[in-house]
């Protein structure tokens, strides 16, 4: 790739566009054949295709250095041309490419061990078959209400994926952050946040995030009393976090599948679009043909011949091991674009492919433009694009329209209901998108050191989502590693910010379309204008700022939490009005998880092991000695205080007479027997604990005792404290072993 240029020429445009265009020609032909190799293996899972795709990912990597090294020579602040400019500045980020030889194959091979391990992961029964995530324990995790059966798939999903990627995350860490340090960044989640092209990213999703936690707070409340009626006291507390395992989900980040246990009017129940599908025989191609079918219906673009034959739209029965989580690929020549997803005959696998197919249509917009233009004006505007459809096409209008719906009309009960099914994918997801990256940012500049992962993992889904854990976690176990994308090396806030760009593009677009009415009634199925307006940003790809290409769709440069609190405002209003009706505590005050009780079934109680009743019993029988105690010691400390006046006044008393009597006698002499019988006169005897002493020693030891009764009561008062605040107990990830969470 011999590509030489003299000094004078760094400030040469001309050249710089002759430079461009040869990056052109040969990325499109490097980038092809990675893009190839990387298809055949996670299609087919072998050691001989793990090969050729890493062989093919040196061959990019080499290709990205050689042209980034040499972009870096350019002079590009005397260019005029703001297009060359931003090619080259792009061309200056080479990623991985930067690392030495011999890291740089270290560094892929973690990747795909990583990718790998996550991908084959099955969790076994004790006698039966073995389970794969897609679809057998995703399955599980949607459908049981056993909570026993859900933390098996909970506990054996994150052994077999978490603890077999400990280790190897932490070499991953290292390598990464030199990478970006090699690329002029502090650390790699710099280096992921400078796609954004935006100095103030990290205030600004915490901005957002702060703007829908009012929504997330009521929705968290809500579940968490429907989940109290449903699984009772034992298992959720109404003033703590949700174990995790019980969402209907398995990194619960969407909570739609337990839809029946909170409905907020189950005397009306949507219908079973699953079942109609599988009712009308529905088959996984036809769902792609649907979601194809949204897209032209506006006047966009139809999937080239290649994408119905390369595609893998079902799960292969061959025997082949297959990485089912659902992608969309563009192979970089103009007409290859491809869908990998293991697809079931279900509602939420239909909106998936609407999703995948936006990504699709996204590609399609932008093939004409340069390789370096070929991606979404930043990470966020690619999710947002696929899921901006989905919130038309899960729409009441458009089920009744495509047949898989049969009631006419929906009354505001059956749209609250509807809303909160939305709201359970939706806002659910809110802070789980925002704490994926914000653990591996922290991670990455050092903040979360290598032995804390676990715990800071758990501790930012506790601040952020209100979850615990159903179980003890140590620092074997690597939670976070159970999520694709982490095991993956994909960052996450592009989900955190398309889930607000989706409402945004989508009021946008329902505007274009003429829509008048509640936001969450808009259809744009059939709409040219609003096609149109979509078309023209996604021609744009990321060649331009993405405040640009926002203003364009939207008319504003910023992103916005405005139009999802429209699209919720009628839900909100009703949990809210909902919560204040059951009391409801909004948030998690007591960070309570009681594992062992849920466990055993059985609590302790002065070092004994007893049934829950029992020491209630024994708790309020201690109550009640604490409250006789309370009466003896007022009694007691009536008494010392009676007597010591009485015992102070009859002393006065007695020396004020002998004081008399002296003065009286001073001058007459005393008979012998008198003086002798004075001489002998015992002292008036006390008795302590029926010892006898003098009264000053009784004084003394009574009040002693009275001090050592306070200090009993003292102890009363922290049993009944205890008593009253027994469930506020702290879970072993909470102990001053595992530190603070602040």
């Amino acid at each position: 790739m011999p590509f030489s240029f003299s000094a004078d020429q760094l400030y040469n445009e001309t050249v710089a566009k002759a430079f461009l265009q040869f990056y052109e020609r040969t990325a499109q032909v490097v980038w092809n054949r990675f893009m190839e190799a990387a298809w055949n293996y996670v299609t087919n899972i072998t050691k001989k295709n793990q090969e050729e795709m890493l062989y093919k990912d040196v061959e990019k990597s080499q290709h990205t250095l050689y042209f980034g090294t040499r972009a870096r020579l350019f002079k590009i602040a005397n260019f005029q041309d703001p297009d060359v400019k931003r090619m080259l500045s792009k061309l200056l980020n080479v990623d991985k490419a930067a690392l030495p030889k011999e890291e740089l194959r270290e560094y892929n091979q973690i990747l795909a061990y990583m990718e790998t391990t996550y991908s084959m992961a099955q969790v076994c029964l004790n006698e039966g078959p073995c389970l794969p995530l897609e679809p057998d324990l995703e399955e599980v995790m949607a459908t049981s209400r056993d909570q026993k059966e859900l933390l098996w798939a909970w506990q054996g999903w994150r052994d077999a994926v978490g603890r077999q990627l400990r280790m190897t995350f932490e070499r991953y860490v290292q390598l990464s952050n030199k990478a970006a340090k090699l690329n002029g960044y502090q650390d790699m989640g710099a280096l992921w946040r400078s796609k954004y092209e935006s100095d103030s990213l990290q205030e600004d999703l915490e901005q957002l995030f702060q703007e829908l936690q009012p929504l997330y707070l009521n929705l968290h409340a809500y579940v968490r009393r429907a989940l109290y009626r449903f699984y009772g006291p034992e298992l959720i507390d109404l003033r703590g976090p949700i174990p995790a395992h019980v969402l209907g989900n398995m990194w619960a980040q969407s909570w739609v599948n337990i839809l029946d246990l909170a409905l907020p009017f189950p005397e009306k129940p949507p219908e079973d679009i699953t079942k109609i599908m599988q009712g009308q025989h529905w088959k996984p191609e036809k769902m792609f043909q649907e979601a194809e079918k949204f897209f032209t219906s506006m006047g966009m673009l139809s999937t080239p011949p290649e994408f119905w034959t390369n595609s893998m739209m079902e799960r292969p029965t061959d025997g082949r091991e297959v990485e089912c989580h659902a992608s969309a690929w563009d192979f970089y020549n103009g007409q290859d674009f491809r869908i990998k997803k293991c697809t079931e005959v279900t509602i939420e696998d239909l909106l998936s492919i609407f999703h995948q197919m936006g990504h699709i249509q996204y590609f399609l917009q932008y093939k004409n433009l340069s390789v370096i233009f070929r991606a979404g004006a930043n990470p966020a505007f690619e999710e947002a694009v696929g899921s901006v459809v989905t919130l038309s096409a899960s729409s009441h209008k458009h089920l009744l329209n495509r047949g898989l719906l049969s009631q006419q009309h929906q009354d505001k009960e059956e749209e609250v209901n509807f809303l909160m099914s939305v709201a359970l994918e939706k806002i659910a997801f809110i802070p789980f998108a925002y704490l994926m990256d914000l653990f591996r940012w922290k991670v990455f500049d050092g903040t979360i050191e290598k032995d804390m992962y676990n715990q800071e993992w758990w501790n930012l889904r506790l601040k952020y989502q209100g979850l615990c854990p159903p179980i003890p976690r140590t620092e074997e176990d690597f939670d976070p590693g159970a999520k694709f994308h982490i095991s993956a090396s994909l960052p996450y806030i592009r989900y955190f910010l398309s889930l607000v760009l989706q409402f945004q593009f989508h009021e946008a677009l329902c505007k274009a379309s003429g829509h008048m009415g509640p936001l969450h009634r808009c259809d744009i199925y059939n709409s040219k204008e609003a096609g149109k307006l979509l078309e023209d940003v996604l021609k744009l790809g990321s060649s331009k700022p993405w405040p640009e290409v926002l203003e364009k769709m939207t008319g504003e440069t910023k992103v916005s939490t405005k139009a999802l609190m429209t699209y919720f405002k009628p839900l909100l209003n009703w949990l809210v009005t909902e919560n204040v009706r059951q009391g409801e505590i909004l948030g998690w005050p007591d960070f309570s998880c009681s594992f062992e009780d849920r466990e055993t079934g059985r609590a302790a109680f002065l070092g004994m092991e007893l049934n829950p009743d029992q020491v209630r019993s024994g708790q309020w029988t201690l109550l009640a000695l604490s409250f006789v105690m309370l009466l003896a010691v007022l009694l007691l400390g009536r008494r010392l205080y009676t007597l010591e006046k009485t015992s102070l006044t009859r002393d006065t008393s007695t020396q004020d007479t002998r004081s008399q009597d002296a003065r009286s006698q001073g001058t007459q002499s005393q008979s012998p027997r008198s003086q002798d019988a004075n001489a002998i006169e015992p002292a008036s005897k006390t008795y302590f604990l029926g010892i006898a002493m003098e009264p000053q020693q009784v004084v003394k030891r009574q009040w002693m005792l009275l001090g050592l009764c306070l200090l009993l009561l003292l102890c009363s008062i922290g049993l009944i404290i205890r008593i009253f605040t027994q469930h506020n107990r702290k879970p072993p990830w909470m102990t001053d072993e595992w530190g603070s969470w602040d």
